[in-house]
């Protein structure tokens, strides 16, 4: 499974891809609202610490503008993925950037359907948001575990990113489901490696390497 970093700060994305395991970016409006700085000038530098897709977002809302602004956003980099809303409009762009051999993000799905739908047209990744769901009492999981299944049937190339993560365990159940990709805020990321036994184990072994070289 990739590790994608759900942020704009720059300074998290470093740290994380100092840590050896990061795979790519996911931005959004709300996330770089957070940062000061030209949205693509922000971009370009994610782009120069993270080799691997960078998710930039449109805002347009109809097709038109939203294949406007994707190919504009795709000019920053190579490795610039352009987010599209799950909507019918954003359809019809997913299917045309992708026909120009520009990678796609279907954002902000929430249904088996959707999923479905914005593969069909061709879409790079699909992201399921795991967190809203469970804020509306609905089993954010249960989608990624739906999606997973309905992409192996057909083998649509189509990989699910799963968004919206707020625990540890969101990520472990995405990794047990088989998810492609999952997307996490710095925080949760740097919880992944704790574990209290390790801590433990160190804090005896370095406890008794002293006693071995006490002289």
């Amino acid at each position: 499974m990739k590790f994608f970093i759900d942020t704009a700060n720059l300074d998290e994305i470093q740290q994380a891809a100092e840590m050896g395991i990061l795979d790519g970016v996911t931005t959004n409006p709300s996330l770089m609202a957070k940062e000061k700085g030209s949205f693509k000038e922000i971009l370009a530098e994610i782009c120069k610490i993270v080799p691997g897709s960078v998710s930039a977002e449109v805002v347009s809302m109809d097709a038109e503008g939203m294949i406007k602004e994707g190919k504009e956003l795709a000019k920053i980099a190579d490795n610039i993925t352009i987010k599209i809303p799950t909507i019918l409009e954003g359809l019809k762009a997913i299917k045309s950037l992708t026909a120009e051999g520009i990678e796609t993000n279907a954002t902000l799905v929430f249904s088996p359907m959707q999923g479905l739908m914005v593969a069909k047209a061709g879409a790079t990744y699909a992201s399921p948001f795991v967190g809203r769901l469970d804020d509306i009492s609905h089993n954010g999981m249960h989608l990624i575990e739906q999606l997973v299944v309905i992409y192996e049937n057909y083998n649509l190339p189509t990989q699910v990113l799963v968004a919206s993560v707020r625990s540890t365990q969101h990520v472990v159940q995405s990794a047990l489901m088989g998810a492609h990709v999952c997307t996490i805020p710095f925080k949760v990321l740097s919880q992944l490696i704790k574990h209290p036994l390790t801590d433990s184990g160190l804090e005896k072994f370095l406890a008794d390497w002293k006693k071995v070289n006490k002289g």
